[in-house]
């Protein structure tokens, strides 16, 4: 088994990891929208992640030998909130508009462990870089 899987292993965690500070991102940045109807409104979205195990040592080139993958991208069910505001542009015949369904507390939590595990994945990689210089170093004694 060669050293340098995990770089593969950790990298895959790091692409998953700023995926979902991506989708966090969006979700924020709509937090406060309206549209005129609960379909139209914009639905807080999350990455669904699973392992992506390694199944032998004779792998497929462009396999990922172990790490993470992105599933799926799901959007939430919660529903919307209709606000009474007859004088908005994008109002119903009732005078309702809808906003996003996306919680802001939420998704803070969920930007902060995405970056810890961001974080996480880096020092990962930089910790195998360090020993694997120190191994070279040793050979060249």
């Amino acid at each position: 088994m060669s050293l340098f899987k995990v770089f593969d292993t950790a990298g895959s965690a790091l692409t998953a990891q700023s995926l979902r500070l991506n989708m966090t991102a969006s979700n924020l940045a709509n937090a406060e929208t309206v549209a005129g109807t609960p379909e139209a409104a914009y639905r807080s979205k999350q990455p669904v992640f699973a392992a992506a195990l390694r199944q032998a040592d004779g792998l497929p080139p462009g396999t990922v030998p172990g790490g993470v993958q992105v599933r799926d991208v799901v959007e939430s069910q919660a529903p919307n909130q209709a606000l009474h505001m007859p004088d908005h542009p994008e109002a119903d015949e009732n005078g309702n508009v809808y906003r996003s369904n996306v919680n802001t507390v939420e998704e803070m939590v969920n930007m902060i462990s995405a970056s810890r595990s961001y974080q996480n994945n880096v020092e990962v990689l930089s910790t195998s870089r360090d020993l694997l210089m120190q191994t070279l170093r040793l050979g060249r004694e």
